[in-house]
């Protein structure tokens, strides 16, 4: 057990909130390996639509380092060619047309239509996942957007998403197009999310990412309502996109303070897609957000005394404070 503040930091970083880095090569490897396999879907079934392959994406937050332990999901993005395919954006939702002419997307369309219902296409690729040996004993299912794959020898789960990648629009924006759940499809860009975070990191000196680790594990005790993992981020990378001075600080336990106070101001309003695309993300209750400003506000102050007690040089007092914010898993004082 550590006796220093930045001794229990370091150790409540690499034990409790980062990922194991062997964890993280395995699932990388896994990934790979899954992508692969994908990939030669259209030689192996005759029916399965072309891919995109160069528009293929990560998303989420282990492919933007901001995943914490345990790793329990890896979303990935695969692209399907359009092969002459359109679409029409209603607002809140996006049709996709998909004639005859499109090959083996035709298929895959609502019966006596050309508009392509999504919830097909990510039962092919379930369908097809079964199909490959090393996933034969595998729990594989459709979910809203996503063909999820969990392996019984991993503790995460893959969520593979199927998309298109559209042409420029009037403004020159591109898209992915993915599904939204009930058979349609939705506009997302997760290259502006993973824009976003790498700038920002770099504009503060490569340390944003363990604060930002730490305040999600604070996000999932227990003790108030849980914030949904993108909108916390959200709120945390657009602090940092505004904040040019200072910059964040090496030692995470010195921005803790300065993230709990802006989780306590801004949840209370609205939220800012970084993408431009889906608006206000804070839909949360009311009185959920007055749950977690109550909430923030009381660790920010717990966080203020703990450094208050470390610059006094007492690191007893310091490490019961921060366990008082982060809980029993946060290193106890030696």
């Amino acid at each position: 057990m550590p006796s220093t503040v930045n001794a229990a930091f370091a150790v409540f970083l690499r034990d409790t909130v980062n990922l194991d880095p062997q964890v993280t090569k395995s699932a990388r490897a896994s990934r790979d390996w899954l992508a692969g396999q994908i990939h030669a879907f259209p030689e192996t079934f005759d029916d399965f639509p072309a891919l995109y392959t160069d528009k293929d994406i990560a998303f989420g937050s282990f492919a933007r380092n901001t995943k914490i332990r345990e790793l329990d999901d890896i979303d990935l993005m695969f692209c399907l060619r359009g092969n002459g395919a359109t679409y029409t954006d209603y607002g809140e939702y996006i049709q996709v047309f998909a004639p005859k002419s499109t090959g083996p997307l035709h298929s895959y369309c609502n019966d006596n239509s050309d508009i392509l219902n999504s919830r097909k296409i990510i039962n092919k690729f379930v369908s097809c996942l079964e199909e490959v040996p090393n996933y034969q004993k595998a729990d594989i299912k459709r979910t809203l957007e996503a063909a999820t794959l969990r392996l019984t020898s991993y503790t995460w789960n893959f969520d593979i998403v199927p998309c298109f990648f559209t042409t420029p629009e009037w403004d020159g924006r591109t898209y992915y197009i993915i599904p939204d759940g009930q058979g349609n499809w939705k506009k997302t860009d997760p290259r502006k999310d993973r824009d976003a975070v790498t700038a920002t990191n770099l504009l503060h000196d490569g340390n944003i990412f363990n604060p930002i680790r730490c305040i999600k594990f604070w996000n999932k005790r227990p003790v108030a309502p849980a914030i949904p993992s993108y909108l916390l981020e959200t709120i945390l990378i657009t602090y940092y996109q505004s904040r040019v001075d200072p910059k964040a600080y090496s030692f995470a336990d010195l921005e803790i303070p300065f993230l709990l106070i802006h989780i306590a101001n801004s949840i209370l309003g609205p939220v800012s897609d970084i993408k431009r695309i889906q608006g206000n993300l804070n839909n949360l209750a009311l009185e959920e957000k007055i749950k977690i400003n109550n909430r923030a506000e009381k660790d920010y102050l717990r966080a203020l005394e703990a450094g208050k007690a470390e610059s006094d040089g007492d690191h007893e007092t310091s490490i019961r404070g921060w366990r008082e914010v982060f809980g029993s898993s946060f290193p106890a004082y030696d």
